[in-house]
C-alpha cells in the first residue's frame, strides 16, 4: 500500500493488516472446497455439471485424448487427490504438501486443454487461475487460521 494512501486514510493500513488472516483463510478454504467439488463426484459416481459420470469422463479423456497408460488408476488418484487434497487445503492441513500437488495438476490440465484459452470454449483459463491460487497457497502455507498452525507446522 502506498504511503500516500496511508497518510490520507491512516486507519486503512491497520484495517487491511487486521483482515489479512481472514481473507487469506477464506481464499484457501474456497479454493480447497472448489477442488473438492471436482473430486467428490468422481468418487461417488454422481454428475458434475453437464457430465453425467465425471469418473467415466476423466477416464475417457485420459485414455482417448491424452493417451495415458493406466487411465482408470490415474483417474482414481486424481479423484482422491481432488477430494482429500482439496479438503486438506480448505482446512489448512498439510497445506505445503497438497497445494503444490494441486498446482502441478492444474498445470497438466492447462496443457491438456490448450491451446484454447477461454473457459467457455473448454480452454485453460479456469485451471490457470486455480493453478496460480494453488501456487500462492503453496508459498504462504496454511496461514494464521489453519490446522497446520494448530499442530505447530506453521509459525
Amino acid at each position: 500500500m502506498s504511503s500516500e494512501n496511508t497518510l490520507i486514510f491512516p486507519g486503512l493500513a491497520r484495517f487491511y493488516e487486521s483482515v489479512r488472516p481472514l481473507t487469506y483463510t477464506l481464499l484457501r478454504a474456497t479454493f480447497g472446497l472448489t477442488i473438492v467439488t471436482h473430486g467428490l463426484p468422481k468418487l461417488t459416481g454422481s454428475a458434475h455439471g453437464s457430465m453425467a459420470d465425471s469418473m467415466a469422463g476423466s477416464i475417457n479423456l485420459m485414455t482417448n485424448v491424452l493417451h495415458l497408460p493406466f487411465a482408470p488408476q490415474l483417474a482414481m488418484f486424481v479423484a482422491l487427490h481432488e477430494t482429500f487434497g482439496g479438503l486438506a487445503v480448505a482446512l489448512g492441513f498439510a497445506t505445503r504438501i497438497f497445494a503444490p500437488m494441486l498446482a502441478i495438476q492444474m498445470a497438466f490440465i492447462c496443457i491438456a486443454l490448450g491451446p484454447t484459452y477461454p473457459w467457455i470454449d473448454r480452454g485453460f483459463e479456469y485451471p490457470l487461475i486455480l493453478g496460480f491460487v494453488a501456487l500462492l497457497i503453496s508459498i504462504d502455507g496454511g496461514g494464521t487460521w489453519s490446522a497446520d498452525r494448530l499442530i505447530g507446522r506453521e509459525i
